[in-house]
């Protein structure tokens, strides 16, 4: 993803574009011909009128730019997002098989389907999942650049595991660090069920003597990054096709003003990181100059 930004940045700068960082948008005002964009950028409120904007933000994040009134769509997510460097990868149950070979792709933890609906029945219930269906990622084993020399010289790994059926409202309550400590250690426990080794004996520890492990919930990424509730996909997944006859020629980029174009996760076609959304923005963009 970094080398995708920094050809989709290159790009950008060579033909002319100004990029500003640490800016907050503050409101959209659309007219006939442009839209004004207010924002913050290092302690001064500018504006700037462009013929189109293109969006990368939720959509409720969007009806809060343009002013909207009223209740604003409030999905829920529903992931827990563990990032850890281990000193090494953890040996399996099954010695036939090599950790390296186990973790290079996607690696499935307690997701058959009895499994899944027992997680779902807990955490709709109220409670942290008993034995957490996850899936673990091991990027350095695909990219090992993203390691220092003396990680990778030494048989580091950095592992990543999303754990499903963690809903925000089970951090929302008087203790959301007691909440996080639970589901933190039903998720060791889970992954430690398929392992033949406690994973936290694995872990490096960092220049304080802590664990390197960082567990992300719904409520982190709603205040870190003003996703609503969380929720990676910004909202509920949609159909990717017309459900509605005003949406039949559409890119499934369109909102309620016909220079305002969502490019990110909430577009219809949208979610994960495909670029779909995005690539369908800029075709709808295309579209409309030729008609103007």
């Amino acid at each position: 993803m970094g080398a995708v930004t920094s050809a989709l940045t290159d790009a950008a700068l060579s033909a002319g574009a100004e990029l500003a960082t640490g800016a907050e948008a503050l409101a959209l005002e659309p007219e006939d011909d442009h839209v004004a964009v207010r924002f913050a950028l290092a302690g001064r409120e500018h504006t700037v009128r462009a013929a189109d904007v293109l969006v990368c933000a939720a959509p409720a994040e969007l009806q809060r730019l343009l002013g909207g009134e009223g209740p604003r769509e409030r999905p829920e997510g529903s992931q827990l997002k563990l990032n850890m460097l281990v000193s090494r990868l953890p040996r399996l149950r099954d010695p036939a098989t090599p950790a390296a070979r186990a973790f290079a792709g996607t690696f499935h933890v307690n997701e058959t389907l009895s499994q899944l609906q027992d997680a779902y029945e807990q955490a709709a219930a109220g409670g942290i999942p008993t034995l957490p269906p996850c899936e673990v990622y091991c990027h350095s084993l695909t990219d090992p650049s993203i390691l220092a020399p003396r990680l990778r010289a030494s048989g580091a790994h950095a592992l990543s595991v999303f754990v499903l059926h963690m809903p925000a409202r089970l951090f929302a309550g008087d203790d959301p660090a007691a909440a996080r400590a639970a589901a933190l250690a039903a998720t060791m426990r889970s992954l430690d069920s398929v392992l033949a080794e406690p994973l936290a004996e694995c872990l490096l520890n960092d220049a304080d003597g802590r664990p390197c492990l960082e567990a992300i919930t719904p409520s982190d990424l709603e205040r870190d990054l003003r996703m609503p509730g969380g929720h990676i996909f910004h909202r509920d997944l949609v159909w990717p096709f017309a459900e509605a006859e005003h949406e039949l020629g559409g890119w499934g980029v369109e909102t309620g003003h016909p220079r305002i174009l969502l490019c990110g996760a909430g577009a219809r076609r949208g979610g994960g990181v495909s670029g779909i959304p995005g690539r369908n923005a800029a075709m709808a963009l295309l579209t409309a100059g030729a008609r103007r």
